[in-house]
């Protein structure tokens, strides 16, 4: 079994996250708020945390100054302890003018800041995943089956699969090859991850393609070999693929919740999942609950409201309004007369008095203004939405943008700081 002192994770979020645009557009990926009151960052640390893993990096080069932020006010460990969580922002240096030019360039040039521990293990995680996993226990069976890289894998449909890396096994269970997002007719012909006649646990067949999480242990020596021999920029494209005819590859199946949440959709999707009747993960267990900064806000403040199938975080202040099927983040405000269905507000970092009228100027009140109709909408922090605003695509516009807001896969975003004039309807 291995301890925490053997192991060094590496949380890679150092892409420009334009999948997720405008919600990165002032901030990284990992820094993206979720759930109301989190950010995407807390899942794979307090993931970690509950593993005794706490020797922790994160890699990131675009936007990286609210993360920063962030981390620095959450995870503080004992002065007592060698636990840490840093950022390791990109570099340029005498031997390396170039920015990360992909999640294995990334480690390869982080690797001189965490060489000098004495793990034997590096755990190298994404950034933008939603999920609770026991890492102990993966790198537990790593260990266990003797491997050099060991991948944790989950069964996904068709539909999924395109979008992710792909296993296909040899009947005795090794991977014998590595696909990334492959077509859909290539899907097609290779037909399911397993051999024909062969039994898999967690095989059905309505999910018959087992794909990477993105969640990585690699031995010690077998990673930094191989980032030292190779010009490989990308995990899942070319360092996997090519390690499996020279290395010990294993699959490590998880059964659990699991969703990449790095496009709009997806963030959308796994938000609304988390406010319905019976979400499919929760923030809260009470053996591994997932961390964040503790703000110290008061209790919200819920007048003659209709609230159904909806998160309200603390902090807010809602007037009598309709929330239907949605996330309300912290220090939201919702004056009287509004209607929220179906969208995701992720609140403000402060709050505003009346001494802030004369340097608003023209522009509304903080928050959601009376009598405002939000249907299918992504409200990011610190906006402005005016009087009797509806913001609900009622053209069914795919991609589009306008005067304070974006349109991405028919969701409606209005970005950080944005403002809404009074009567705008989309």
């Amino acid at each position: 079994m291995a301890i925490n002192s053997d192991v060094v994770a590496i949380i890679l979020g150092g892409g420009r996250g334009s999948r997720l645009f405008p919600l990165t557009h002032l901030r990284s990926k990992p820094a993206v708020p979720i759930g109301g009151r989190y950010r995407l960052i807390d899942i794979p640390i307090s993931n970690c945390l509950h593993a005794d893993i706490r020797r922790i990096y994160v890699l990131t080069q675009f936007n990286s100054a609210s993360l920063n932020r962030h981390i620095s006010r959450t995870y503080r460990m004992d002065l007592f302890s060698q636990g840490f969580v840093d950022i390791l922002a990109a570099e340029q240096t005498p031997d390396n003018p170039h920015w990360f030019q992909g999640t294995a360039d990334a480690v390869r040039q982080a690797a001189r800041h965490f060489t000098r521990h004495g793990a034997e293990y590096y755990l190298v995680l994404a950034g933008d995943h939603l999920y609770r996993m026991d890492y102990s226990e993966l790198v537990d069976d790593h260990i266990d089956r003797r491997a050099d890289i060991t991948i944790a894998a989950q069964a996904v449909t068709p539909e999924e699969a395109t979008a992710m890396g792909i296993f296909l096994f040899e009947r005795s269970g090794q991977i014998a090859a590595f696909e990334e997002k492959p077509s859909a007719d290539r899907l097609n012909a290779i037909g399911r991850s397993i051999p024909s006649g062969a039994v898999f646990s967690g095989y059905s067949a309505d999910r018959p393609f087992f794909a990477s999480m993105g969640v990585y242990v690699f031995s010690r020596e077998v990673l930094l070999e191989m980032l030292e021999e190779g010009s490989a920029t990308d995990f899942g494209r070319e360092v996997i693929p090519s390690a499996l005819g020279s290395h010990r590859v294993n699959s490590f199946l998880f059964r659990g919740y699991w969703r990449d949440v790095g496009t709009v959709q997806s963030f959308y999707d796994a938000n609304i999942d988390l406010a319905g009747a019976t979400p499919p993960f929760g923030f809260y267990d009470s053996d591994r609950p997932i961390y964040t900064r503790p703000r110290f806000l008061p209790g919200s403040r819920i007048g003659d409201c209709r609230i159904q199938n909806s998160i309200v975080t603390e902090g807010c202040n809602l007037a009598p309004c309709a929330i239907e099927n949605s996330v309300i983040g912290i220090r939201t405000i919702v004056q009287a007369g509004a209607t929220i269905r179906r969208s995701v507000l992720l609140g403000a970092d402060y709050y505003e008095d009346d001494e802030a009228a004369p340097a608003r100027g023209d522009d509304p009140m903080l928050g959601i203004g009376r009598a405002v109709v939000l249907d299918r909408v992504i409200v990011d922090k610190n906006a402005r939405i005016g009087d009797g605003a509806q913001l609900t695509n009622s053209e069914g516009v795919e991609t589009g943008e306008g005067p304070g807001y974006f349109i991405r896969n028919g969701i409606i975003i209005v970005p950080k700081g944005g403002v809404i004039a009074p009567g705008t309807i989309v």
